[in-house]
């Protein structure tokens, strides 16, 4: 993140993302928004409609997507829309339709993350060339893109990990 960001956290849920990200960067202003506001946050979270985000052209200097993209009905045009918002970076941590049953066992997880949520799950899991794809028809460059994460401890990492997640770093 730049130093003395202003970033937009979609898709946000209680913010507790935003707040771990705040709490190491206390130079970074946060607001959060989502389709469903809870009850209790970490952060500010607006109400949005899950496609169009309220705010003018170029508001903050980076839009961050972390894992709320596949739960989407129009994930390329929320991307769209968080470039459009954005100055100069479009974050995105998601997922990768890949591997031997990446369908099942992506669903699998989000079912466990969210159900109890009452998150939206149409289980919508881009292959690479998908997200490739889309980031050029929209204009979105990326500048970084981390495959390896190590998200989870081994052997889990091997069923949940292993090729299925991604970051992106994409500049407007």
């Amino acid at each position: 993140m730049p130093k003395k960001a202003r970033v937009l956290d979609v898709g946000c849920g209680s913010g507790q993302l935003a707040a771990a990200l705040s709490s190491r960067r206390p130079d970074l202003e946060i607001l959060g928004v989502d389709v469903l506001v809870r009850e209790r946050t970490y952060v500010l979270v607006q109400s949005f409609d899950g496609i169009h985000l309220p705010f003018p052209d170029k508001s903050f200097d980076v839009v961050m997507f972390s894992d709320v993209l596949h739960h989407a009905a129009e994930p390329g045009l929320l991307q769209r829309e968080g470039g459009r918002v954005s100055r100069q970076f479009v974050l995105i941590k998601d997922h990768y339709r890949t591997g031997l049953a990446a369908a099942a066992r992506l669903r699998f997880m989000d079912w466990v993350g969210n159900a109890r949520f009452g998150v939206s799950l149409p289980y919508n899991y881009w292959t690479e060339a998908q997200w490739h794809n889309c980031w050029s028809e929209i204009g979105l460059r990326p500048e970084q893109l981390l495959t390896q994460l190590g998200l989870y401890p081994v052997p889990a990492n091997w069923l949940f990990g292993a090729e299925l997640h991604f970051i992106a770093l994409l500049a407007v």
